[in-house]
């Protein structure tokens, strides 16, 4: 028998006899067992070599068993809080802890959760098909002290594999010159259209022709829409579409003396600046005008847009660039470039760095990240009247008939203006300039013809098969453009950040929270929201849930009303007083509202 510990300060006290619990005998077959923990396994019987090396209890040591009657009155459970079990991942998986979700919003948490895998799943396959970008550019480099811009095309010609030489190429068509150009966007085919109504369309990679007309009227420039299938003329008086064999679809008589053409591909909008001074988008998608806004500058021949944010660029006689959104009718910026008039403007195809030239004959690099300001200057002999940029930051200015082509340290910096990179001298004065897509190919309209040089490292050498895809079929058009035009952007987001369409409209939401606490004359989001507590027995559906909600917040409206209706009944009162303690009442008083 064990003996009655001594009365101390640790010792419990004693039990009645009610609350203590008779320990049942062991039989001699029985083993005698181990009390084990919660949620682990009993295991094998323990042997005497066992108990030996196990920690033994002290004799004079009791554990308080949970008695069938307890003297305490008994103190309701509190109920189990959901825990996150991943409460420290986070949308972005930057490690940023992120407050436990309640057990209602579990469809929210699963949503997350899905997101975040996508996210993750993306991440991991941008990864793995870095490697499979094989293709690294190239650029011209010369011997030790030889000055690359001495080089000639012919040079070039004979260094480079017999495919690369067959891109350079030169058109004599006097005849109709000068000439404007344009590639389309998977950079396969191209387009050009002379002074004298000349307009031609090929496959200058297989030099197949795919229609050639002539307008008998004056061309000022052409634009391929979003595939090589339409094309769009600004013709003398009004614009024309035409389609791959040359037969006219469409003559738009509301844009009319157009100078430059500009096609936004994402938004589906054909933007044209005309002599009267007005910047038109066209939606080619419904055939709509969008916008016409009045730039209030004059004539407009000076346009360029921005491929980062597709943001239109005027160039003015007074020296400026005003950036341009159909969903503004006043420019969203204005930037003073030159003393003289603006002759052309260039941006690059990651929106950061712009590029003018004034009747100054300066040519300046201007940051367009907020700062606006001229990055770099360098006065020419000849001013540049055409500018343009290439996928991999290279800069084409046209001065007269000579063609100069300045690099940088690669793509998403800016080119540097002290040394020339190419230089190259035409039949005639430069009308038109563009860089091929994907290829290291300059085509260059003069009054001479076309001429297609060879500027290497000038183009992205890797495309995206399923966005520009320059050996697509004919079915895979059709359904690359199907594709397009259900991921069409409204014009009306088109602002200087596209970034900030993501973000909340703080402005607005405050404001509307003023409004709403003025209308209900509270503001409801002051208390924290009824949270019912869970119910056994089925009590606890999604219908009895809300419908206890819906109770807790009507009676909180009823409170509300009843004091606002209290408060007015008080001032009721103590205006009547007021009245009644002042002047005498006069017979006129009838007739005061």
């Amino acid at each position: 028998m064990e003996t009655a510990p001594k009365p101390g300060r640790d010792v419990p006290p004693k039990k009645d006899k009610l609350q203590t619990k008779r320990k049942k005998p062991r039989r001699y077959w029985e083993e005698e067992t181990v009390p084990t923990t919660d949620g682990a396994s009993p295991g094998p019987p323990c042997n005497k070599k066992n108990r030996e090396l196990r920690p033994q209890r002290p004799k004079n040591a009791h554990i308080l068993k949970k008695s069938r009657i307890s003297k305490q009155p008994q103190v309701p459970k509190k109920p189990r809080e959901w825990k996150n079990p991943e409460s420290q991942r986070s949308l972005s998986g930057a490690g940023l802890g992120s407050s436990p979700l309640p057990r209602s919003k579990a469809k929210t948490r699963s949503r997350l959760e899905v997101a975040e895998a996508e996210e993750e799943e993306t991440s991991i396959k941008a990864a793995r098909s870095e490697l499979l970008l094989a293709e690294e550019p190239g650029f011209l480099e010369g011997e030790d002290g030889e000055d690359t811009a001495k080089i000639c095309q012919a040079d070039i010609v004979e260094a480079v594999d017999i495919a690369s030489a067959a891109k350079h190429f030169d058109l004599n068509l006097r005849q109709f010159g000068p000439y404007r150009l344009n590639y389309s966007r998977t950079g396969r085919h191209l387009a050009f259209g002379g002074r004298r109504g000349h307009v031609a369309a090929l496959d200058w990679v297989t030099k197949k022709l795919m229609c050639e007309i002539n307008v008998m009227e004056a061309v000022r420039d052409i634009r391929f829409l979003h595939s090589e299938a339409l094309l769009a003329v600004a013709q003398n008086r009004w614009l024309h579409i035409y389609d791959n064999q040359g037969i006219e679809l469409h003559c738009i008589r509301r844009c009319d003396r157009v100078t430059r053409l500009e096609f936004l591909p994402f938004h589906f909008l054909l933007a044209t600046a005309s002599e009267t001074g007005f910047l038109t988008y066209l939606d080619v998608s419904v055939g709509k005008i969008v916008a016409a806004l009045n730039a209030r500058a004059g004539r407009l021949d000076v346009m360029s847009q921005n491929p980062y944010n597709a943001v239109i660029h005027l160039g003015h006689s007074n020296g400026t660039v005003s950036l341009w959104s159909p969903a503004m009718k006043e420019p969203l910026a204005k930037i003073l470039c030159h003393r003289g008039g603006v002759r052309a403007v260039a941006v690059d195809s990651t929106g950061t760095y712009m590029a003018t030239s004034g009747l100054d004959h300066q040519l300046k690099i201007f940051d367009l990240r907020g700062t606006y300001q001229p990055l770099s200057t360098r006065t020419l002999p000849h001013g540049a009247g055409h500018l343009a940029f290439s996928q991999r930051g290279l800069l084409v200015a046209g001065m007269g008939d000579v063609v100069n082509i300045w690099a940088g340290q690669g793509k998403g910096s800016p080119p540097s203006l002290e040394q020339p990179y190419l230089t190259h001298r035409l039949s005639g004065p430069v009308h038109g300039l563009q860089f091929c897509p994907f290829e290291d190919v300059l085509g260059v309209g003069h009054s001479g013809g076309v001429t297609s040089m060879l500027v290497p490292g000038a183009g992205e050498p890797n495309f995206d098969g399923l966005e520009s895809n320059p050996y697509r079929s004919r079915k895979q058009r059709q359904e690359w453009e199907v594709k397009a035009l259900l991921e069409k952007v409204p014009a009306e987001l088109i602002c200087l950040d596209p970034r900030a369409l993501a973000e909340v409209d703080v402005i607005s939401l405050e404001q509307g929270k003023k409004e709403r606490i003025e209308r209900l004359g509270y503001d409801p989001e002051a208390k924290a929201p009824f949270q019912p507590k869970p119910k056994q027995k089925g009590r606890s559906s999604t219908a009895s849930l809300v419908k206890r909600k819906r109770k807790v917040m009507d009676e909180e409206h009823r409170d509300k009303v009843r004091q606002s209706l209290q408060l007015q009944q008080q001032q009721q009162q103590k205006e009547a007083k007021a009245k009644s303690t002042g002047a005498r009442p006069s017979a006129l008083d009838r007739f005061v509202r």
